[in-house]
Order: C-alpha cells, then structure tokens, then sequence
C-alpha cells in the first residue's frame, strides 16, 4: 500500500501563525481585553481627546495667555479676536489689530471695532502673569501673548472682561480631575457596602439595602443644596474643592452597591468560595482574592462609564452656584453666564465651555462602551 505524502505547505502552519496563535491562547484575560479594545475604532479615538485634555489641563497655566484674577472693565464681552496674517496686502504674520468699543445707539449693546493703524504681534514663550507651575516654583512663562498694549482673546470675553479661554483652560484643571477622585471614592463606597451587603446578608443586608432606598428616593438637586450649605462659603478653593468631591461620592455610590451585592449573593455560593471557607480563608480574603476579581472588568467598564455622570454632577453643582466659587472656576462656572437666551444671543460665545463638557461626556462613552465589549468574553 502505498502512501502519499501532503506538500509541507499544506502540512505545517506558518512559523508565524503558529506563534500567533499559541501566543493567543496563553495570553491573560487583561492581555485580550487590551487587544479587543484597541480594535475597537471610536475607543481608539476618545482616548486620543481625553489624553489630550487632560495634558492641556496638566499645563493649563502655561497654556492659558491670562489668569482666573485678570479682568479688565474695557474689554468686557468682547467677540473672540481675528487673528490675521496680512496687512495691506502684506505678510507680516501672526498678529492682531488693536480693538475700540462702540456704542449701538439702535441695540444700546456696546460692539468693538478694530483698530487697523495698530497691529500687536503674536509671540510665543512669552512673559506674563506670575503662576506656580504644577503648585511647585513660581514662573511666568506663558505659551503665547501680543505685544505689550494689545489683547487677544481666543474664545472672546465675559461680562467682566476676563479672558474666557484661560478660564476655560485653568476651568478644565478642576472639572476633568474632580470626576476622577469623586469616582474612586463612590468605587470605593460601592465595592465596600456592597460587598459586605451580598456576602454576609440577613440584617446587615436589609439595613443597607433600605438605606440605599432612602438616599435614592431624594431629587438630586434638592439635596445637593441641603449639603451644600452645609459648606461654608468663606472656606478656601482646595477644601471647597475637596468638600465637592466627597458630596459627589456620597450620592454616587448606591448603583454600585447594589450591583456588586447582586454578583456576590450570586457568587458566595459557588464550590470555590464553600472551598475557600474549609481551608481556612478568612471572610477578608474571599471578598478581596476571590470575589472580586471575579467581575473585576465589569468594574473597571462601570468605573469608566461613571466617570461622565461625575462631570455632569460637578458642572450642575458649579452651573446653580452650588459647587466651585470665584476666584475658582470650572467649566460649570463659565455655564453659569450662558443662563437666558438673551445672553446666548448677544454672545454665543459663552457657549463654548458646553461643548467641552459634550466632547469629554462622550468620550468617556465611547471608551466605556470599548471597555465593555472587551470585557464581554461571547465578542
């Protein structure tokens, strides 16, 4: 009987393939989720925005022309500046014209005019108001500016002739990392109180289960205000920024717990955990070595997902004048001028700050929503 020998290629996988392939079988279930995320295009995306947000905010005050103190009476609503190129038919570069105010006799609004016979050219790393770089050294490098006696301002001004775009700008610093520490400690909150609700259940349970049902049934924005005037008005920017935080994450946190009591009553009775009890493994150990990470992705995607609800609560605090106050400012702060239509008509600019709060929202979304279909093992 004879044999017929297959060609090697059809016989043997690629050297290549086969490396792939085992390296994809041994690898961890972090490993896979991260190669699931980065295929995931919009994820790919936001987390480009939010890198770059959040390195603006890193060197807000570098980056921002003014600061949250600099105001000036003259200057007051004036439209973003027109940044031009050409004088008269010639290339002098970046610069801007000097700007005069008038008053609309028909409107009575005031509208500013610009000077041609004075031109301020733009120049970057230049000198500017004095700031503490990262709460460090005192310096007073600035990204960019105009010549002494002009004034440009990139997203316009407010009613009190402050520069929106640093304030925006230095506004992102409290907006983009207040969510972050508010969520950790609701994570923390929710992890705890649920865990201890799910895992050892009778009394205890029904003793957090109805106070999560109490702090639930309460309208949002009238208990804010109960806590917040619990604050004291004249208490210094960190401490009021530190007392947001934690009234964030004291409302923020009963979701969680009553998800991660549901995963552990689920899991607590499964044979590893009734193995883990015989061997001796304290209640401690189970919750933190076998329970938890059990579900661990799905609390990283609800860690994620939080995050905007975090940044909405924040700016509705600072937009009723609950949250941030002057000299401080966030991005609900600058809301806060945009409140009647009125306003939003004669200076739409004052508009801008919500789009920065719509792109982050949603760029948090979106990586929420790769981080859940990474962490789904059926996709």
């Amino acid at each position: 009987m004879t044999t017929v020998q297959l060609p090697k290629l059809l016989t043997r996988r690629p050297k290549k393939e086969a490396e792939r392939d085992e390296s994809y079988y041994l690898a961890s279930q972090w490993t896979l989720m991260g190669r699931k995320l980065m295929k995931h295009r919009l994820a790919r995306i936001s987390m480009v925005v939010l890198g770059f947000l959040y390195l603006i905010a890193a060197f807000g005050s570098f980056l921002a022309p003014s600061n949250l103190t600099a105001y000036n009476a003259e200057t007051k609503d004036a439209p973003p500046s027109k940044i031009h190129f050409f004088h008269e038919g010639k290339f002098i570069g970046l610069f801007v014209y000097g700007l005069r105010s008038e008053r609309n006799m028909e409107t009575f609004q005031r509208e500013y005019i610009e000077v041609k016979d004075e031109i301020y050219r733009l120049r970057f790393f230049v000198h500017g108001p004095e700031y503490r770089f990262w709460r460090l050294f005192p310096t007073d490098q600035h990204l960019f500016g105009v010549e002494e006696g002009g004034h440009i301002f990139l997203f316009g001004t407010d009613s009190m002739g402050r520069d929106l775009f640093s304030r925006m700008i230095l506004g992102s610093q409290i907006s983009l990392t207040i969510p972050f520490a508010g969520t950790f400690l609701s994570f923390i909150l929710g992890i705890l109180i649920g865990s201890i609700s799910g895992y050892f259940g009778g009394v205890l349970d029904t003793v957090i289960q109805r106070v999560i049902e109490v702090l639930s049934s309460f309208p949002s924005i009238p208990l804010w205000m109960a806590l917040s005037a619990a604050v004291p008005a004249d208490i210094p920017v960190v401490q009021m920024y530190l007392a947001i935080t934690v009234i964030i994450s004291l409302l923020s946190w009963t979701g969680l717990a009553r998800v991660v009591r549901g995963r552990f009553i689920s899991l607590r009775k499964e044979d590893f955990i009734t193995a883990a009890r015989l061997a001796g493994v304290s209640d401690l150990q189970i919750i933190v070595k076998h329970l938890v990470p059990g579900f661990m992705s799905y609390l990283i995607v609800s860690l994620t997902l939080a995050i905007p609800g975090m940044i909405i609560g924040e700016t509705s605090m600072s937009f009723l004048g609950l949250g941030i106050r002057a000299p401080a400012t966030s991005w609900g702060v600058l809301l806060q001028e945009a409140q009647d239509i009125a306003s939003i008509a004669n200076f739409p600019w004052r508009l801008i700050p919500l789009f920065a709060v719509v792109l982050t929202v949603l760029a948090f979304n979106f990586l929420g929503d790769g981080l859940r279909d990474a962490a789904d093992p059926y996709k």
